[in-house]
């Protein structure tokens, strides 16, 4: 029975989300809910509560992670203030004349908005809403738009700054040291959120490549 507590959980926090309640509260309650079932059920130790405390202290004082509110954040604004409906107009005009203009369009300010806010999907929905209409309103198929908007949309996981990489290089970072120090390295290097973005930043940059040539071909 123990060895399938994980699936319960798995299924408890799907429907939970397909319900309609928030991600915080559904991954929080699910497990507290799990633990006082384990504590009734006299298989979980109530004694690993005692930790729960100083993990979240933990979180909230790791100067890496608090780029990420940051990051969403800016997504928020950007799209409050219109900015990013206005630049995709502008940067129609700039390439509108090219074939495939306002799908190239469409992928410039995916990236600028990728860059900006490091969420795929702040970028997608905001996408989707302000050039989707556009694009099959100009003779784009329905599939070369969406795939458009979604690929462009997944570029705010690679083009720094990115939340993932951030999540990321907080992770590697310990890692990385830990391997170092089991190897008898005890004057560790690590691995910094600046490195990951150095990484990232050219295939971010060649995928953004990739897609405007797709579209001067295909478009």
């Amino acid at each position: 029975m123990a060895e399938y507590i994980s699936l319960y959980m798995f299924l408890a926090v799907c429907l939970l989300l397909m319900l309609g309640y928030p991600v915080a509260f559904t991954l929080a309650g699910t497990a507290l809910a799990f633990a006082a079932g384990g504590i009734l059920a006299g298989s979980f130790d109530p004694d690993f509560l005692a930790a729960l405390p100083g993990r979240i202290f933990g979180t909230i004082s790791n100067t890496t992670l608090i780029a990420v509110p940051l990051f969403i954040l800016m997504g928020v604004i950007l799209e409050k203030s219109r900015v990013a409906e206005e630049l995709l107009g502008s940067m129609a005009k700039v390439f509108g004349g090219l074939r495939g203009g306002l799908g190239i369009s469409v992928v410039v300010v995916g990236m600028l908005l990728a860059a900006s806010t490091g969420i795929v999907g702040a970028t997608v929905v905001t996408m989707g809403l302000l050039s989707l209409p556009s694009m099959l309103r100009s003779g784009y198929s329905p599939s070369l738009a969406a795939g458009t908007i979604c690929a462009t949309g997944t570029l705010g996981q690679i083009i720094p700054p990115s939340i993932a990489l951030v999540l990321l290089g907080d992770i590697l970072s310990s890692a990385y040291q830990q391997a170092q120090l089991n190897m008898s390295i005890f004057n560790p290097k690590t691995v910094s959120v600046g490195d990951l973005f150095t990484g990232a930043m050219l295939p971010g940059l060649a995928l953004v490549a990739m897609y405007i040539v797709y579209l001067l071909i295909y478009a």
